[in-house]
């Protein structure tokens, strides 16, 4: 398949690649964005297989935000947080709108600018929006990312109140594939620099219905999560 570029993602950026994968559901898209980051690595094979998530309203290169008019069902991931204990991602999250991302802290560029960008733009809430807003990163580099190196990562690169997971490999890559993000294991390249590669997506839940219902691409910027996350909160369409 070739790639293609879609609004709200990133185009190709040196020593990098970022496959799109686009497949057709009656008149709209079914959207699975796949980045390869890695410490100076680079891969061009797309990552796994995708759920298929229907797009509202076509493509609208002004937003940044992808409405999907077929939401994902929140993930049933029962993993291991920062404190070393146990965390039921639908249990914990339930009724709560939340944003979660699939990253690791060995990540270059993509993983802290997406946490960075989402922790500028909830300190811009009002306190009791900023206490309701649940943000989970997800590690897809468990072997190196433990409970103590996300407690460690979290705060510098986001927010000491973001939610940060470990635990087995395939366990998490079944729960990003629920909602349409790819991950592989880590693997080294020739030069012994650890790769990732993992879907580059933000995926935010409502608080009224728990379903995944707006996609973010890595071109996120803190502006477009600042206007949309009060809207986000009340479980309303950006």
């Amino acid at each position: 398949m070739s790639e293609q570029k879609t609004p709200g993602t990133a185009t190709d950026r040196p020593g990098r690649r970022t496959p799109l994968v686009i497949a057709a559901v009656a008149i709209v898209a079914a959207i699975g964005v796949t980045a390869a980051v890695g410490l100076g690595g680079n891969d061009d094979k797309p990552s796994g297989s995708s759920a298929v998530a229907e797009v509202s309203g076509g493509t609208d290169s002004t937003k940044a935000a992808t409405v999907l008019d077929r939401p994902f069902t929140k993930p049933a991931l029962v993993l291991t947080d920062t404190k070393g204990q146990k965390y039921d991602l639908r249990e914990r999250t339930k009724g709560k709108p939340t944003l979660i991302y699939f990253g690791y802290t060995h990540c270059p560029d993509v993983c802290p600018l997406t946490m960075s960008n989402i922790a500028i733009a909830k300190k811009q809430l009002p306190k009791a929006d900023q206490d309701k807003l649940q943000v989970v990163f997800v590690t897809t580099d468990p072997e190196r990312d433990t409970s103590a190196e996300l407690a460690k990562w979290l705060p510098a690169a986001g927010d000491p109140s973001f939610t940060g997971l470990t635990g087995d490999f395939s366990a998490i890559q079944a729960g990003a594939r629920q909602i349409g993000i790819g991950i592989d294991p880590a693997t080294k390249d020739k030069d012994g620099n650890v790769v990732s590669m993992h879907g580059a997506q933000v995926i935010a839940f409502s608080p009224t219905t728990d379903q995944g219902y707006v996609l973010y691409g890595e071109d996120a910027s803190v502006d477009d999560y600042a206007k949309d996350l009060p809207k986000i909160i009340k479980g309303e369409n950006p």
